[in-house]
């Protein structure tokens, strides 16, 4: 038998159980990471248990989409459940990505349960240099 000795994993367990289950009408949000590494803007996505199957990536104009569903573990009929904490059910994220990135580019990798998505900072909105072009004099206006 399991012993936890946290008082407040129970609310935690509790308030869980009361929303139940994302579904994919209703589903249950996924913690992320989101930051700028060099000319890329980086998206990491916590979804432990998660098959890459699962798994849905999709970008319609600006918005980026991310769906998962952690299905439950297939159980013997003489296993008895002491304990479940892990949340199944549908996990999903939209956000709204700025127009200075490259969406049509977009890595995807899914390693020890973190989906990473890379999304390349689009060439206009680099810094680049104006050149300067100087007048070769002074121009009369008539009218």
């Amino acid at each position: 038998m399991l012993m936890r000795t946290d008082p407040f994993r129970e609310l935690d367990r509790l308030a869980q159980q009361l929303m139940g289950p994302g579904t994919w009408s209703k589903p249950s949000a996924m913690p992320m990471d989101a930051y700028r590494e060099g000319d890329e803007y980086v998206v990491a996505f916590d979804l432990p248990g998660v098959s890459a199957d699962a798994i849905d990536v999709d970008v319609e104009r600006n918005m980026l989409t991310v769906k998962a569903e952690r299905r439950p573990v297939a159980k013997a009929d003489d296993v008895q459940m002491e304990l479940s904490e892990r949340p199944l059910g549908v996990f999903s994220r939209q956000i709204v990505l700025a127009d200075t990135l490259d969406t049509e580019h977009i890595q995807a990798d899914y390693d020890a349960g973190v989906l990473t998505l890379r999304i390349p900072i689009a060439e206009r909105a680099k810094p680049r240099k104006i050149s300067i072009g100087v007048g070769s004099g002074r121009k009369e206006i008539s009218g």
